[in-house]
C-alpha cells in the first residue's frame, strides 16, 4: 500500500474532545496568554452530539472558570430545590433520610442541567477567546517523534469497508502540538493506548465502570416538580448487579430518567437495558411517566474506580483530562466538576511549561495537582464506597460507606485505609453454566422501548460503507468462546442492540451492526474475552443527542 502523505499544523496545545474538561482547559489556556495557538478536535458532528451525562452540576469547576457565567448567560438554569434518595422494593418506595448522610451528599447549589448544551455553551465561550474547534473531525491516530506524542491525525473520510482508501478518501491532517490533551471521555480510543504504550496504570488498581442509560421524557405538567431530584438504590437489579437510577425534573416540562448498571456483576446473562426497561414499571415511576412520551435515549459508560483507579495522567507530550483518567465521584454521581478542574490544572501546567520554553515533556505539576489538590481530595473522601460494594454489597456498603465518608470528612482520614478493587469488570463475568437466564418482561410500546426503537431516538447514523469501527481481535472467538462459556453477553450488555447471534444453516454466527453503536463503549470494558476494541469511526458519525 503507498504512504499516505499528510499535510501537517502546528499549534501550541492540542486538544482530543470537546467536553467539559476539554473545553476548560481551551479556555483556560486563551484566558492566560491570548497568544497561545489551540485547537480543540470533536468527533461529533457538532459540540455536544456526543455528550451524555445525567446530570447535576455542581458549580465548583465553572466557578472557576469563568466565574460571572450567570451574566454570560450559561445554561444553569435549574437549581435544585427538592433531594430524594429512594430504596426500591418491587412494589414500594421507601425514602431514605438526609439527616444520616454527610454534608458532600447534598445538592445544594447544584443544578439540573444538559451538559450538551453546557458544553455547547462553553464552545461559544472558547471561540470568543480565539480556540479554534473543529467538530466532525475524529481523532484516529497519534503521531509520534521518539517516545513522545507530538499530535493526532484527525479527519480521515473515506475508506472502504476492506480499510483500502476509496474513490473520495481524504487523508486528513496531522495536527501536531508542543502538548497534546486526551479529553475524549470513558475509554477513549488514543487514551486506551497512551495507557498502555506508558504503562500509567501500574500500581494503580484497575478502572471499573459503570453503564448509564438516560431517557427524556415529557410529562404531565401536573406532575412535573421543577427542580427536584430522586436517586433510587434496589429493585429491580437485587442480586444480580449493583446500580441505581436517577429521576430529574428540569425546566419545560421535562424529565430526565436515567438508570446505571455497575458492569462488575457476574451473572452473564444479564440484560442491563432490559432492567432500565423493568425499571420504569415501578410503580412510583409509573405513575410519573403515564401520559408523557419519551423524546430522546443514549447511553455511555462511566468510570467509577475513583481514587484507586486514578492511573499516571501525565506522558511524554501530553495528558489525559476527565473521563479519560476516571474523576467520577461515585456516591455524588457527579464528575463533570472534576473534568472542569482537571481541565483547567492542565491548561496552568501547560501555559507555564510553553513560557519556559518547554515542550513535549511531562506536566508533572498538572499530575501533582490533580492527585493532591481539589480533585483528588474530592475523590479521596469517597474512596472506599465503590469497593466496600463490591465486596459486601448495596446494605453494608450504605452503612459502612456513609460512616466511612463521615470520618473523612470530620477527620480526614478513614478507620479502613484504602480498600482495594480487585478483579476488572471483563474479568468479574461468571460463566453461563452457573447461572440461570433472566426471564425479562416484553416492553409495552409505553413506558418500556425495544432496543431499535429506543436507539432511533438517539439519532444515530454512521456511514455504512466505512470499515467497521468495533474491531475484533480474534473473528472466531464470539462463537468458539464466548458463546459456549459466557452464552455471548455481548448480545445483552451492548444498550444499542450492535452485536446478535444468528443461527444459520452453518451454525450461529456473530454479527456486528456497527451502525447502532452509541459510542457508549461499553463493549471495549466488558466482553469477557476481551476481544472488542472501539476505535473512532470516521468523524461526525454516531449519536445526535439533542440535550442530553
Amino acid at each position: 500500500m503507498t504512504e499516505i502523505t499528510r499535510e501537517s499544523m502546528d499549534y501550541d496545545v492540542v486538544i482530543v474532545g470537546a467536553g467539559p474538561s476539554g473545553l476548560s482547559a481551551a479556555i483556560r489556556l486563551k484566558q492566560i496568554d491570548p497568544d497561545l495557538e489551540v485547537v480543540v478536535l470533536e468527533k461529533g458532528s457538532e459540540v455536544g452530539a456526543h455528550i451524555l451525562s445525567g446530570a447535576v452540576l455542581d458549580p465548583v469547576g465553572l466557578n472557576k472558570l469563568i466565574p460571572d457565567w450567570k451574566e454570560k448567560g450559561a445554561p444553569l438554569n435549574t437549581p435544585v430545590t427538592e433531594d430524594n434518595f429512594l430504596l426500591l422494593t418491587e412494589t414500594k418506595a421507601t425514602k431514605i433520610p438526609h439527616w444520616p448522610m454527610p454534608k458532600l451528599m447534598s445538592n445544594d447549589g447544584n443544578y439540573i442541567v444538559s451538559m450538551g448544551n453546557v458544553c455547547r455553551w462553553l464552545a461559544e465561550q472558547a471561540e470568543e477567546l480565539g480556540v479554534e474547534i473543529f467538530p466532525g473531525m475524529a481523532a484516529s491516530e497519534l503521531v509520534m517523534e521518539g517516545d513522545r506524542v507530538a499530535g493526532v491525525v484527525a479527519g480521515e473520510f473515506g475508506r472502504e469497508a476492506d480499510g483500502t482508501p476509496g474513490p473520495a478518501y481524504e487523508p486528513g491532517m496531522e495536527l501536531r502540538g508542543k502538548y497534546v490533551f486526551l479529553s475524549e471521555g470513558v475509554r477513549g480510543s488514543l487514551a486506551k493506548i497512551v495507557i498502555d504504550r506508558y504503562n500509567l496504570s501500574e500500581g494503580h488498581c484497575p478502572q471499573k465502570f459503570g453503564l448509564g442509560m438516560k431517557e427524556i421524557w415529557e410529562i404531565d405538567p401536573a406532575k412535573h416538580r421543577e427542580g427536584t431530584v430522586t436517586h433510587t438504590m434496589g429493585w429491580p437489579l437485587g442480586n444480580n448487579a449493583g446500580g441505581g437510577s436517577f429521576i430529574y425534573h428540569l425546566e419545560n416540562n421535562q424529565v430526565y430518567v436515567g438508570f446505571v448498571v455497575h458492569l462488575n456483576y457476574e451473572n452473564p446473562y444479564v440484560f442491563p437495558y432490559m432492567e432500565f426497561q423493568r425499571f420504569k414499571h415501578h410503580p412510583e415511576v409509573a405513575k410519573l411517566l403515564e401520559g408523557g412520551k419519551r423524546v430522546a435515549y443514549g447511553a455511555r459508560a462511566i468510570s467509577e474506580g475513583g481514587y484507586q483507579s486514578l492511573p499516571k495522567m501525565s506522558f511524554p507530550g501530553g495528558v489525559l483530562l476527565g473521563c479519560s483518567a476516571g474523576m467520577v465521584n461515585v456516591p455524588r454521581i457527579k464528575g463533570n466538576h472534576n473534568a472542569m478542574l482537571s481541565g483547567i490544572a492542565a491548561a496552568e501546567a501547560a501555559a507555564e511549561a510553553i513560557k519556559a520554553g518547554r515542550s513535549g515533556d511531562e506536566l508533572t505539576a498538572y499530575e501533582a495537582e490533580v492527585r493532591y489538590g481539589a480533585i483528588g481530595r474530592d475523590l479521596k473522601k469517597v474512596r472506599n464506597v465503590k469497593p466496600m460494594w463490591a465486596k459486601w454489597g448495596m446494605y453494608a456498603s450504605t452503612v459502612l460507606g456513609g460512616f466511612d465518608m463521615w470520618t473523612n470528612e470530620l477527620f480526614g482520614f478513614s478507620v479502613f485505609g484504602t480498600l482495594k478493587h480487585g478483579k476488572t469488570d471483563a474479568q468479574a463475568t461468571g460463566e453461563a453454566k452457573d447461572f440461570q437466564p433472566i426471564d425479562y418482561p416484553k416492553p409495552d410500546g409505553k413506558l418500556s422501548f425495544d432496543r431499535l426503537t429506543n436507539v432511533s431516538f438517539s439519532f444515530t447514523n454512521h456511514e455504512e460503507s466505512q470499515p467497521c469501527h468495533l474491531k475484533l481481535r480474534d473473528p472466531s472467538v464470539p462463537i468458539s468462546v464466548n458463546l459456549p462459556k459466557y452464552a455471548e453477553p455481548a448480545q445483552r450488555y451492548c444498550p444499542a442492540g450492535v452485536y446478535e447471534v444468528l443461527e444459520g444453516e452453518e451454525g450461529p454466527r456473530f454479527q456486528i451492526n456497527f451502525q447502532n453503536c452509541v459510542h457508549c463503549k461499553t463493549c471495549d470494558i466488558k466482553d469477557p474475552s476481551q476481544n472488542i476494541d472501539w476505535t473512532t469511526p470516521q468523524g461526525g458519525d454516531g449519536p445526535n443527542y439533542p440535550n442530553m
